[in-house]
């Protein structure tokens, strides 16, 4: 039993090199395309250039929530992969949908950025709409990470700390219905909605939990 598993981890393990080195791509060019959004409309005329600048106000801040929620899920993709020996087959694939939205954010970012003032700000709903969507989706392929380590002992790391993975799988699934209860809030006022967007990113950037792989299992 333990040679055929060993042997099973032996073919399946080296996988988890190239699923961290696809995974870390993705985030790097995802969180790098966000700063393409901010960029000036026209020409600054003469003197008015820090003015202008200044006026992108809202362009900074969808940057800085979603530089900050895509940092945090790298921290924590690393966390839950420092938990996981070996990859498998369903692993792969969620891992896949996780990306998938990584790689979107920048889109509803821009779209945001552009429709929460002035003009544009007919079409708020409807942006922060789209915006709570993708952070719904990012909350539920988190959830189905964490689910599958907690659920699949044979690809968990030796000394993983299930009761560690518990905590991030529930802390995913909680922030999942807040980004749901969020969304939903957008068609009463969309501003408070972009607020608990910002506030929970914040939150996990200060206080977010710290599974170690070297913990001892319960």
């Amino acid at each position: 039993m333990t040679n055929t598993r060993s042997s099973e981890n032996e073919a399946v393990g080296p996988a988890k090199g190239r699923v961290e080195a696809f995974s870390d791509g993705v985030f790097a060019v995802a969180i790098t395309l966000l700063v393409l959004d901010i960029t000036l409309e026209h020409k600054a005329e003469r003197g008015r250039l820090w003015h202008d600048l200044g006026g992108l106000g809202f362009h900074y801040a969808a940057y800085a929530v979603s530089f900050l929620t895509i940092g945090v899920m790298w921290v924590t993709h690393h966390r839950l992969l420092a938990n996981v020996a070996t990859v498998d087959h369903v692993l792969m694939y969620r891992n896949l949908l996780l990306l998938a939205v990584i790689a979107f954010i920048p889109f509803p970012t821009g779209i945001l950025s552009q429709y929460v003032h002035g003009e544009g700000a007919q079409n708020m709903r409807a942006a922060v709409g789209l915006y709570g969507l993708t952070m719904i989706a990012l909350g539920v392929a988190f959830t189905l990470l964490w689910l599958r380590v907690y659920r699949e002992p044979a690809i968990r790391a030796p000394g993983a700390s299930l009761a560690a993975i518990r905590t991030d799988l529930v802390l995913a699934g909680v922030a999942t219905l807040i980004y749901v209860a969020a969304t939903a809030l957008t068609f009463l006022t969309p501003l408070l909605s972009l607020i608990i967007f910002a506030v929970l990113v914040i939150g996990f950037t200060v206080a977010g939990p710290h599974t170690d792989a070297k913990s001892r299992s319960r």
